[in-house]
């Protein structure tokens, strides 16, 4: 196990290869601190996005017991499947300024490509599948009966899911939207195609590893994994320890 976990954890040692000074916003100005500004917040309003339209969705796939159920599903899991640089391709197609859709938006101020929007767009179209999909187990682990007592009480279906379903799928929603955090945050082969600029960090990376080499990619690298990983880390270890206590 030992040996195994090392393995894992080796790719992290190219933090310390010689690789050169570090350039930050070295010889692309602006680059790197642009790059964590685009990123943050245009992912922050992805996931907005994803919890308002997502959590409906989840709750019914969880809740619904109709043969139409598996339709859904399906096309969920589709939105999860796809790869990402398909994705990125056939987003640029159906929302060009040749479709309905993408003349509608250009005519409202609203350019589909190279743009916030597009932007934000694409991380919602790659990330909401797995909020979706981590959300709607989530609510399936919470247990029916206590819903439908909460409702024979009096409570009214809003107050049902505040004050019943939450708390008891609380840390799977957290685990939901941390997946849906890395997924979106970390995208790079659709973004890349619908939205080259703004340059999230992904893109940035990219971008300054063939300008100015490793030295102007590595303190972004930095930022990125600081800002990816520990929030779904910590998520998993307050599931576990939930996890323990309860077999305790």
């Amino acid at each position: 196990m030992l040996a195994f976990t090392l393995a894992l954890l080796y790719p992290l040692l190219g933090l310390r290869a010689p690789v050169g000074h570090w350039q930050w916003d070295g010889s692309i100005p602006g680059s790197t601190a642009s790059a964590v500004r685009v990123s943050l917040i245009l992912t922050g309003v992805a996931l907005l996005f994803d919890v308002v339209l997502g959590t409906p969705v989840a709750w019914y796939l969880a809740r619904h017991t109709g043969r139409d159920r598996i339709a859904w599903e399906a096309a969920v899991l589709i939105s999860v499947l796809m790869p990402p640089l398909a994705l990125g391709i056939l987003l640029s197609l159906a929302f060009g300024p040749t479709t309905a859709a993408g003349a509608w938006l250009l005519r409202m101020g609203l350019p589909t490509s190279n743009s916030p929007l597009a932007f934000t767009a694409t991380q919602v179209y790659v990330s909401i599948g797995y909020y979706i999909v981590a959300a709607r187990a989530a609510l399936a682990a919470v247990p029916g009966d206590l819903e439908r007592m909460a409702a024979l009480l009096g409570l009214r279906p809003w107050e049902v899911f505040r004050r019943v379903t939450f708390p008891l799928a609380r840390l799977g929603f957290a685990a939901a939207l941390s997946l849906a955090w890395v997924r979106a945050l970390g995208e790079f082969g659709a973004v890349i195609v619908t939205a080259y600029y703004p340059s999230g960090m992904p893109v940035q990376m990219w971008i300054n590893l063939q300008d100015a080499g490793m030295p102007a990619v590595m303190p972004l690298l930095v930022v990125f994994l600081l800002t990816a990983l520990p929030l779904p880390w910590v998520i998993h270890l307050l599931a576990q320890r939930r996890y323990d206590n309860a077999g305790a």
